[in-house]
């Protein structure tokens, strides 16, 4: 018997000792036996907490529930327990109850850009779509703590029609993400019904999916599940691994369903202290995504979320982490490093700096190596300065349905069209002293 089968049948009869190991796959089982007591951790683990930090730990869960399921707990070394990465995301700390100065509840003013309850809409084109607040397993280094676990914040079916109700409304929308929680953790029909509402609208291009199921509860990925999701397409699922030790026979099996039934998958990891903060350890873990095919996307700097801080890095520790993947493996496993702006600003990639100089015609750059070239740039190009009147434009822009939009920030500062010339933060000293308040 392979050593991991061993271990999920001992840790199935301790959960439930009438239990046939073919249950152990059936990820319902799965939810109704998640591990969420430090006695029954202890009990299915066979370790023992030290007594000195029990308390603290209990402090912890009953502000932050704790959730793992069976699944996740198996890959638990437990000689090492307490500096394993599956555990240090599953189980609680006492430094979750630490809150820093700098620390806030909602760090991405979700709330705020949230035009109707369940919406978010931060970016011109796209929304944010909440539409589950529960999880098959709380990860401790969760941004949305604050909602997570919470009964009062489960979306009703009415909730869920205002937001659809909003999209249909603004026609701008093109690119729609469902989350939550996990919006996995839905059944089947209700899900279906969210997905064929968004199909229907005639402006929506795109849907996408943010789960962690195929990381967390891989028997999650039904062959009924993914019949359905083909339904939508184009539909993508963006997932979070962490850690290559997550990457295991059943969530390969998970991932492999979805990428055969053509749903394009991409990953989303987040940078944890103690966890993934090693070159060596992420550039394993991108290279065997692209292995069973996913498309690092995202690398997190940990957000600025109550109870985070002994999660969080430096940013240049995740800058060497780039320098290290950026020409040292394929172009396509390596993820964009972004901060996401506390206050709502949106994500902003962060990345080494490869221009060292620029003159009138030559661009001065350095490689992974070290290398130091010069890029001459073309004398004659002539740039087209845009008036944003299509209409008249001489490149071949056939566009069908493009509605054209007013450029704000940076792009309006670049543009031709527009006066712009400044971006002035409001409410600041010098504004008010002109304005005479």
């Amino acid at each position: 018997m392979h050593a991991s089968s061993k271990k999920q049948r001992e840790i199935a009869s301790r959960i439930d000792s009438d239990v046939a190991i073919s249950k152990w796959k059936d990820w319902k089982w799965q939810i109704a036996h998640s591990i969420k007591d430090i006695d029954t951790f202890e009990e299915v683990l066979e370790i023992t907490c030290p007594a000195e930090k029990r308390k603290g730990l209990e402090e912890t869960i009953s502000t932050f529930p704790m959730s793992i399921t069976p699944y996740y707990l198996s890959l638990i070394n437990v000689d090492d327990y307490e500096n394993d990465p599956i555990f240090m995301q599953a189980f609680p700390s006492v430094n979750e109850l630490h809150v820093e100065r700098c620390d806030m509840e909602d760090p991405l003013a979700e709330e705020s850009d949230s035009p109707v309850t369940g919406i978010t809409h931060r970016y011109p084109d796209r929304v944010l779509f909440l539409v589950s607040n529960t999880c098959s397993m709380y990860c401790r280094h969760c941004t949305r703590k604050r909602k997570v676990g919470d009964v009062d914040y489960i979306p009703e079916r009415e909730t869920i029609q205002n937001g659809l109700d909003y999209i249909r409304e603004h026609p701008e929308i093109r690119d729609v993400l469902l989350s939550g929680g996990d919006p996995l953790m839905l059944p089947d029909e209700y899900l279906d019904w969210i997905l064929t509402e968004l199909r229907a609208i005639p402006h929506v291009e795109v849907i996408r999916i943010g789960t962690r199921m195929p990381v967390v509860l891989p028997y999650r990925i039904t062959d009924e599940l993914v019949a359905m999701l083909k339904k939508h397409h184009p539909l993508w699922v963006n997932t979070q691994f962490n850690h290559p030790k997550e990457i295991t026979a059943s969530s390969t099996e998970a991932i492999r369903k979805l990428a055969d039934a053509g749903i394009p998958l991409g990953n989303q990891s987040v940078l944890l202290a103690n966890v993934n903060d090693c070159p060596r350890i992420m550039k394993r873990l991108v290279q065997k995504l692209v292995m069973i095919r996913v498309r690092p996307y995202y690398l997190y700097q940990c957000d600025l979320s109550e109870g985070l801080s002994h999660f969080r890095t430096s940013v240049r520790k995740g800058i060497e982490i780039m320098e290290n993947l950026i020409g040292h493996t394929s172009g396509f496993a390596v993820p964009t490093y972004v901060i996401d702006a506390p206050r709502g600003g949106g994500k902003i990639p962060i990345m080494p700096t490869y221009v060292i100089s620029w003159s009138s015609n030559k661009v001065i750059l350095r490689n992974y190596e070290g290398v130091i070239t010069a890029y001459t740039e073309p004398d004659d190009y002539k740039p087209i300065y845009c008036d944003r009147n299509c209409e008249t434009c001489a490149l071949q822009l056939k566009l069908d349905s493009a509605d054209e939009s007013k450029a704000v920030g940076i792009a309006a500062l670049l543009s031709d069209y527009d006066s712009t010339i400044s971006l002035v933060p409001q409410d600041t000293e010098r504004l008010d002293r002109r304005n005479g308040e």
